[in-house]
């Protein structure tokens, strides 16, 4: 792969850190090489949004998670996140919805959550994970519409913590169901160089990977 194409990769990713024992040593090691790889953002926890606003907002755009990982806090709870999250620093929110909605079909509701949060996000960027891996076809295109609906920025395949992760197709099937203005992320499974560039190649606009940097560069990364 050449360098001019690893940067390109390395620009639609969002650099990513959410695991729970994370440590502030760790959130500086990954701002520092995003800074450096000049990545898309860097997306962490809530609680070191402030923090990492504050030191390194003037050359990251700063991600943060709601509702994070399995989606079904109460709207309440992930409007005051949203909030709280834009209020510290945070320039993007990625939103899981409620997935025993959708499994219940009870779609008004995720569409009243989606709006609530888009007025929440006050202007931010608002990717809504979707967790592509717990649904059926159907359920993925209905997502599709509330997304646009909505108003959401982009449509998020996972969090990357269920038991699968973003697949080529379920990129097709969001490209052929969005509406215009609607951008799609993968996330969840890419390990490899290969699979970064699979990704990029089929035209998604972000990545949401924790191991871009270390997949394209190696151990010199």
């Amino acid at each position: 792969m050449t360098e001019d194409k690893k940067k390109q990769i390395l620009s639609k990713v969002d650099y990513t850190l959410l695991k729970a024992a994370s440590s502030w040593e760790q959130i500086g090691e990954l701002c520092g090489e995003a800074i450096k790889y000049r990545t898309a953002s860097v997306c962490v926890p809530p609680s070191y949004v402030k923090r990492a606003a504050e030191k390194y907002g003037k050359d990251l755009t700063i991600c943060t998670a709601v509702g994070f990982p399995m989606g079904f806090a109460t709207t309440e709870t992930k409007v005051f996140e949203t909030r709280e999250a834009v209020r510290n620093g945070a320039d993007e929110i990625d939103v899981v919805i409620n997935i025993g909605d959708v499994k219940n079909r009870a779609f008004d509701l995720v569409e009243k959550e989606l709006a609530a949060l888009r007025e929440a996000a006050e202007g931010k960027i608002l990717k809504v994970i979707i967790e592509t891996c717990y649904l059926e076809k159907d359920e993925k295109i209905e997502l599709c519409k509330l997304v646009t609906k909505c108003g959401a920025d982009f449509i998020k395949t996972s969090t990357g913590l269920g038991p699968g992760g973003a697949v080529l197709e379920d990129i097709d099937l969001f490209r052929a169901n969005v509406g215009k203005g609607v951008r799609i992320k993968a996330a969840g499974g890419m390990r490899t160089a290969e699979d970064h560039e699979a990704f990029f190649d089929r035209g998604v606009d972000r990545i949401g990977s924790s191991s871009a940097i270390k997949a394209l560069y190696g151990d010199g990364a």
